[in-house]
């Protein structure tokens, strides 16, 4: 049987209009969170560190801005929207003391609660809005007066009355406009953590890389194998995006469709689904996250390194110097200005 989808008519603004929101971050979800409930007409403040430097943004946005301590003690309703390895630190010292029972907090994403990292008192509502999407497209959507497709949760235990919470909160993002799906905070996390690891980033990036050494190991040009193996990717995943598997397969030359066909099989493989099962089981047991939180505590030297070794990599020097011949592709310094609780 489907999901039931959620729209703008399932949701009801006045569960939360007398309310005082509270997000905690103004990052990349943290901001699209906020200034799209503001437009909604919802009483909305952020709460951040006092050296952070995203203070001064958030008051030109026109945003009160508080110690996060103070955010909670004033708030109703509170979004931890800081990294997962951050979360559990400013849990314990600014949220859970000023955590009054009948208040809701908030999460976009599953990991601190499924795993333990946080465990909120009892008489307090846990939910979770995520929209499907990055914060800047979360914004921009919402401003065409469009959305972006959403998921909400509510952990066991809490109150009636959560679920509309977590509904009028998709609906203030701009949620409700394209469709809610309602899941567990056990299922997306687990179902995000393989689509990244697997499939989206550790998947993508390391056929990219695969197929760029073993074209340029064959003696062919490195401009060729970038062309082949990164470039072209994009359109391939558009056609996928807009018209699925077999739509992408329709748009395709008929070489090209056959080399699917008779040519994909042979590098994803049963090997490769053995490997993607394994590394769910990993997730689902909580390997991973016992070893991200040991990584991240122990300093992130294997990160660093991972970092180091993929920037080195002959596909960004000559990827780096191609795009810089392609007017159409938008250039963009991502590069230390990935939005985290600062």
């Amino acid at each position: 049987m489907p999901a039931k989808v959620y729209t703008n008519k399932d949701a009801n603004f006045r569960i939360i209009k007398s309310k005082t929101l509270a997000i905690i971050g103004y990052g990349s979800q943290g901001h699209a969170h906020a200034q799209n409930l503001k437009d909604s007409g919802m009483n909305v403040i952020i709460g951040l560190y006092p050296k952070s430097k995203s203070v001064a943004v958030a008051k030109k946005q026109g945003f009160k801005v508080y110690d996060t301590a103070e955010a909670v003690r004033l708030a109703d309703v509170i979004m931890l929207a800081v990294p997962d390895m951050k979360q559990a630190e400013v849990y314990e010292n600014d949220i859970l003391p000023n955590l009054e029972k009948g208040k809701t907090l908030a999460f976009t994403h599953g990991l601190a609660i499924h795993y333990g990292l946080i465990v909120p008192p009892k008489g307090v509502d846990v939910i979770m809005v995520a929209p499907k999407g990055p914060g800047h497209v979360v914004r921009s959507q919402f401003v065409e007066g469009k959305g972006v497709p959403a998921l909400i949760a509510v952990l066991k235990g809490s109150s009636k009355n959560a679920k509309g919470v977590a509904l009028a909160w998709a609906k203030g993002v701009g949620g409700t406009r394209a469709g809610v799906l309602q899941t567990s905070f056990k299922e997306e996390c687990e179902t995000d953590l393989f689509g990244e690891q697997a499939v989206l980033c550790g998947g993508a990036s390391a056929l990219v890389q695969a197929g760029f050494e073993t074209l340029v190991e064959a003696g062919y040009q490195p401009e060729m194998a970038y062309f082949e193996c990164l470039h072209e990717l994009k359109l391939i995943v558009d056609l996928m995006v807009e018209s699925g598997v077999s739509g992408m397969r329709f748009s395709i030359s008929e070489t090209a469709e056959w080399g699917d066909y008779v040519s994909g099989p042979r590098v994803i493989n049963a090997g490769s689904k053995k490997a993607m099962k394994s590394i769910l089981k990993d997730i689902q047991s909580g390997k991973f996250t016992k070893q991200w939180v040991k990584e991240y505590k122990d300093g992130l030297p294997k990160y660093k390194q991972f970092q180091k070794d993929g920037e080195s990599h002959p596909i960004e020097k000559v990827g780096s110097r191609l795009r810089s011949l392609m007017p159409w592709v938008k250039k963009r310094n991502i590069k230390g200005t990935q939005a985290s609780y600062n």
